[in-house]
C-alpha cells in the first residue's frame, strides 16, 4: 500500500546503493547516516531539499481511500535536546527512525513525558495549513511544569512543527482525503536510578498520514458508561497530556471494544456520578439551543478542539455551558457528539449506563455536522479564517 517518496528513493539512487524500497532497513539506515547520531549540516541540508524540489503536489505512493488512523512511518522527524540547565539546544530535522535510550531512562522507569497532537491539511494550491499549534505549545508548557520537566519555548515548539510539516509535505494527504497527525513529544531521556527528574530531556516531533480515528469513520460512535475503573482522580494528572494517562484506560477500552462498543465514558473518581471524558476525547451533550460540556478542573484534557468547538459553537448562537453534568443528564439530551485533534467532532449514536441504552438524534440536520463543518471548512481553508487559528507554510 505504501511506498516512501519518489524523491527519497530518486536521491538514494543517485548516490548508487539503488531504491529505497529494495535495500534492508538497517542497511538503508546506515547509509543515511541515522543511528544513534543526527545526520551533518551537510546530509541534513540535501535530505531536506528532498520534497520540496520534486513540487508542492507530488504525494508519497499511498492508497489515500484506504487510510486509517494506523502509524505510517514518514521520512522526517525533529530532535531537539535539553540539559541541567533547563535550556534547549538548537534543534535539527533528521530521518525517522529509532532512537537510543539508556534503560535507564526517566520516561522508561518513571512516566516523565508528556506529548500533544495536531493535524496539517493541505490545500488546493499546495499550501500547508496547521490547526492552532500556539495551544498545543502553551499546553505542553502547562503539562511539562506539572510533570516537573524543562519545555521547549513557543517559538521553538512552532518552529520544530513547521519543520517537520515542510520535511513530510510529501506525505499530506490530497485535499478531502485526510491530513498529517503531527505527534510532539516530550521525554525524561536521561538515566536516573533513584526517584527523581531527569538529566536530559529530548524534545522529538514526528508525523504520519491518517483519516478517520474510529473504524467507524462518520458512522455514530456507541459509547459504554464505565463504572469499575477511573480515568484520572483529583490532584492527578489528568488534566495534562501526560504519557502517564493513557495506559491505564486500555483494559476498560478494549473490554468495551470486545463487546461492540466505539469507547468508554468516564465518570468522576470521587462520587461516579458526573461526566468526566471519553479515553481519547472530550464529551458534549445537547438539549435543544444548550451545549454542555464537562467543565475541566484538573481531572479533564483542555482539548484544543474542544475549546474551538466550544467558540464555534456560541458564533452559530448556541448557548454554551461548562459545568458539571450529572451521568442522569444523558437520558434527557437530545444529541451527544465527542471532540478532539484525532476525532475530530464525532457524532454519538448511543450511550449504553447500567445496561440501559440511550439513543440519540444524529444526521445532517443536527449539531455535530454542522459544527465539524465549519471547524473543518477554517482547518482546510474552505472557510475565511478571522479567528487567527491557521498557520500556513509553503
Amino acid at each position: 500500500m505504501i511506498r516512501r517518496t519518489a524523491g527519497l528513493s530518486k536521491l538514494v539512487q543517485s548516490v548508487g546503493v539503488g531504491s529505497s524500497s529494495s535495500l534492508p532497513t538497517k542497511q538503508l539506515r546506515d547509509h543515511r547516516c541515522f543511528g544513534s547520531g543526527a545526520a551533518s549540516n551537510a546530509e541534513q541540508a540535501c535530505e531536506a531539499s528532498v520534497c520540496s524540489k520534486f513540487g508542492k503536489n507530488e504525494y508519497a505512493d499511498v492508497d489515500w481511500d484506504n487510510l486509517g488512523f494506523g502509524l505510517v512511518p514518514t521520512d522526517y522527524m525533529y530532535m531537539m535536546k535539553c540539559s541541567n540547565n533547563g535550556i534547549f539546544e538548537q534543534g535539527q530535522l533528521n530521518l525517522y527512525g529509532n532512537i537510543e535510550l539508556s534503560p535507564a531512562a526517566g520516561v522508561l522507569n518513571y512516566g516523565q513525558g508528556i506529548y500533544e497532537g495536531m493535524k496539517a491539511f493541505r490545500k488546493e494550491d499546495g499550501n500547508l495549513l496547521i490547526f492552532r499549534p500556539d495551544q498545543n505549545a502553551m499546553r505542553m508548557k502547562i503539562g511539562s511544569e506539572r510533570m516537573c520537566m524543562p519545555s521547549p519555548s513557543l517559538d521553538q515548539f512552532i518552529d520544530a512543527v513547521k519543520q517537520t510539516a515542510q520535511a513530510n509535505k510529501c506525505w499530506v494527504p490530497p485535499p478531502g482525503k485526510g491530513s498529517l497527525y503531527i505527534r510532539p513529544l516530550l521525554i525524561g531521556s536521561g538515566p536516573i536510578l533513584g526517584l527523581g527528574t531527569s538529566p536530559e530531556y529530548t524534545f522529538l516531533v514526528y508525523a504520519s498520514p491518517v483519516r478517520n480515528y474510529f473504524k467507524e469513520g462518520s458512522a455514530p460512535l456507541s459509547i459504554y458508561v464505565e463504572e469499575e475503573y477511573d480515568r484520572s482522580s483529583r490532584g492527578g494528572a489528568g488534566g495534562v497530556k501526560s504519557i502517564t494517562n493513557y495506559a491505564p484506560v486500555l483494559k476498560a477500552l478494549l473490554r468495551a471494544k470486545s463487546r461492540g462498543y466505539s469507547d468508554v465514558l468516564y465518570l468522576d473518581s470521587v462520587n461516579k456520578k458526573n461526566l468526566e471524558e471519553v479515553s481519547s476525547c472530550n464529551i458534549f451533550i445537547v438539549k435543544g439551543n444548550v451545549i454542555s460540556t464537562p467543565t475541566t478542573a484538573g481531572t479533564i484534557l483542555s482539548g484544543v478542539t474542544r475549546k474551538s468547538i466550544i467558540e464555534i459553537a456560541r458564533d452559530h448562537g448556541y448557548q454554551v455551558e461548562e459545568r458539571a453534568i450529572p451521568v442522569d443528564e444523558l437520558s434527557e439530551a437530545d444529541e451527544v457528539f465527542c471532540t478532539g485533534t484525532a476525532v475530530g467532532v464525532a457524532p454519538v449514536g448511543n450511550i449504553t449506563y447500567k445496561d440501559r441504552r440511550m439513543e440519540y438524534k444524529t444526521g445532517v440536520q443536527t449539531v455535530c455536522p454542522q459544527l465539524y463543518s465549519t471547524l473543518i471548512g477554517i482547518q482546510t481553508g474552505r472557510i475565511e479564517d478571522k479567528k487567527g487559528w491557521i498557520l500556513e507554510i509553503d
